[in-house]
């Protein structure tokens, strides 16, 4: 197996057998041609499709015998065990009486396609549409090799991270990435527990919590990674992954003996985040009106109810990530000179364009995130998210929900699977316990 068949990405939609796709009935009536445009245009006002506008409302079929062309319409949906016409509304049966039509039931595929052969599969039941993709982000088609070793390379400083604490105290890690320079913005572990050692409460209010782990740059090529098989179902329960437990800490603050500061919201993808922006208020103290700008955008662009202008919409910020790399590729130039040059730090600054949030970067999770991580996210307009391992009980990106199939939502990211081995974990704890000697 290559390096690029180790990561694979996960769809907006749940991949349905093509063969056996899911399907909806519905209440159909063959026409006459010349009567169609009038019947679609009236059924489309006391009739809509809701949920099936993928659904073509005509279906066109010529005839083998004399090549004459058929006509069939969808009058509306027949659901389980209504399949009588009294259930038909009234104002619906006025006008089948009128037009003398003579309903049948029929199916159709309940789910828009998304993919091409999906797509000629639904037409064998009843026509639909399909519209692939109008925008590009780096990985969906495929991954070079150079590429694939940027990937797993990251998400190995993300296991790393995460079982920095020993086997006993593996939990998810974060390490947020700008693809454009290579170059770690962030990174963080779970902070959800942190000892509170105050023999009274004066400093419950602001406790100490776990730092981010540092990570060096430049990773070594050379230190293997585990990638020979990758694991659905993980054999420990790993209580302390907070999205896989978000509520372990209830559970282990009734439990407990000690005292513990206990901050629920601290998953590894919100400290990373946290830890992002401060870096950029560090190299950008004094620009606040980008910010301001950048709000009065996002109140001007609200989410298009449109299916055709949210794909623009979403293809223009996936074009916009070009601009926005090279802005914080500038930025991170700026840092590099700022510690040659400390004296041209405030000059620098003034110079450079602060990102906005965390626009165009990738992040790397041990673990998939929850659907509160997930929507994080979101609103931090991350481009990709790859993780190792499935959430089955909590996970919003692939094994409970999809959130990044939710067309409501203004922003939408590329997710991948990165596949690993529960041994990996293993093997890294294992191996910094014999180094530390605890």
């Amino acid at each position: 197996m290559t390096n690029s068949q180790l990561i694979v990405h996960i769809p907006d939609e749940p991949p349905h057998d093509l063969h056996h796709q899911p399907t909806v009935t519905v209440f159909a009536s063959f026409i006459n041609p010349k009567h169609a445009n009038q019947i679609v245009r009236r059924l489309n006002q006391i009739a809509p499709l809701e949920g099936l506008r993928h659904v073509k409302r005509i279906r066109k079929k010529v005839l083998e015998e004399g090549g004459q062309i058929e006509l069939s319409v969808v009058l509306c949906l027949a659901y389980e065990g209504d399949n009588q016409l009294d259930a038909v509304p009234p104002h619906l049966q006025e006008f089948i009486s009128s037009y003398q039509l003579s309903p049948f039931i029929t199916k159709v595929c309940k789910y828009e396609a998304i993919s091409k052969e999906e797509w000629q599969e639904q037409c064998k039941f009843w026509p639909t549409s399909y519209h692939p993709r109008t925008y590009s982000i780096d990985g969906i088609t495929g991954f070079s090799e150079e590429d694939s070793q940027s990937v797993l390379k990251f998400m190995q400083s993300a296991v790393e991270l995460a079982t920095s604490g020993g086997s006993v105290n593996v939990v998810n890690a974060a390490v947020i990435v700008d693809p454009s320079a290579k170059q770690i913005i962030s990174t963080a572990r779970d902070q959800v527990f942190a000892w509170n050692t105050c023999k009274d409460d004066s400093c419950c209010n602001k406790p100490d919590l776990l730092s981010s782990h540092p990570i060096a740059n430049s990773l070594d090529p050379q230190k293997p990674l585990h990638l020979r098989s990758s694991c659905n179902h993980l054999k420990q329960s790993y209580t302390g992954v907070a999205c896989l437990c978000p509520w372990q800490w209830a559970e282990q603050q009734s439990n407990s003996q000690s005292s513990y500061y206990c901050h629920p919201l601290r998953h590894a993808a919100i400290v990373a985040i946290e830890s992002s922006a401060a870096r950029d208020r560090r190299l950008f103290p004094n620009d606040e009106g980008s910010k301001e700008k950048y709000l009065e955008l996002d109140h001007e662009s609200p989410c298009s109810s449109s299916p055709s202008k949210r794909q623009k919409t979403v293809g223009a910020t996936v074009e916009d990530d070009g601009k926005l790399n090279a802005q914080s590729q500038t930025s991170n130039q700026v840092e590099d000179n700022d510690k040659l040059n400390p004296h041209s730090q405030t000059e620098s600054n003034l110079l450079s364009a602060r990102p906005y949030l965390c626009t165009g970067y990738d992040i790397y999770l041990v673990w998939e995130p929850c659907t509160m991580c997930a929507m994080a996210l979101v609103h931090q307009r991350i481009r990709r998210i790859f993780y190792a391992f499935p959430n089955p009980k909590t996970g919003a990106l692939g094994s409970v929900y999809r959130l990044q199939g939710e067309k409501s939502l203004n922003h939408h990211y590329a997710v991948f699977r990165v596949l690993l081995p529960e041994e990996a974990l293993h093997n890294r704890s294992a191996a910094e316990t014999e180094e530390t000697g605890i």
